[in-house]
């Protein structure tokens, strides 16, 4: 059985989501961004707990096939975008369809009415705040931020970033105080 849970998007969500089903008795096998495989089937009372427990910390358990599947198609972009899942030379649509065994079009309409957004711009937002990240370290020049984020230029790269945030790349690099939203409010 799995348990797929909303907002679960780093690795230190996944310690926290170890410790809330390990408190509440559930026995698991796999925890991963988003999803809990389980041993057993829980009982409805822990069940209960831990959707009590994880909201109270900001998670929600997801019952609905539909909000299920939302939050795959996050995690698989999220997977890609900053974990540094070798994408390269595959479009996120053809990704998204062999990890999902679903077609694009379907998941596409089902994201955006869901959503408020398309895919697409999902993960633009969740590549600029990766980029925001790499910036925040100043250990790489813009040049190699755009390859390592798969940008076919500098200056797409640079476009890109201006429209989402209103700043140039070097502007943010300069600020003292970079604003990056947490992945779970991109």
């Amino acid at each position: 059985m799995q348990l797929y849970i909303k907002n679960m998007v780093c690795d230190r969500c996944i310690l926290v989501i170890k410790e809330q089903l390990e408190k509440t008795g559930i026995a698991y096998n796999n925890v991963n961004l988003g999803e809990v495989e389980l041993d057993k089937e829980p009982t409805p009372e822990q069940l209960e707990t831990l959707n009590k427990n994880l909201t109270a910390i900001g998670f929600e358990l997801l019952d609905d096939k539909k909000d299920k599947l939302v939050e795959k198609i996050k995690n698989i972009i999220i997977s890609l975008i900053h974990r540094s899942e070798d994408s390269r030379n595959k479009k996120l649509s053809a990704i998204l369809e062999e990890k999902l065994q679903l077609d694009y079009h379907y998941l596409s309409n089902l994201f955006s009415s869901m959503e408020g957004i398309t895919i697409e711009k999902y993960s633009i937002r969740q590549r600029i705040e990766r980029v925001k990240e790499l910036l925040t370290y100043n250990e790489l020049s813009l040049s190699e931020i755009a390859e390592q984020m798969d940008y076919s230029s500098v200056q797409h790269l640079s476009q890109q970033f201006k429209k989402e945030t209103g700043l140039t790349p070097t502007k943010f690099r300069e600020l003292k105080d970079n604003i990056r939203k947490p992945l779970d409010k991109v």
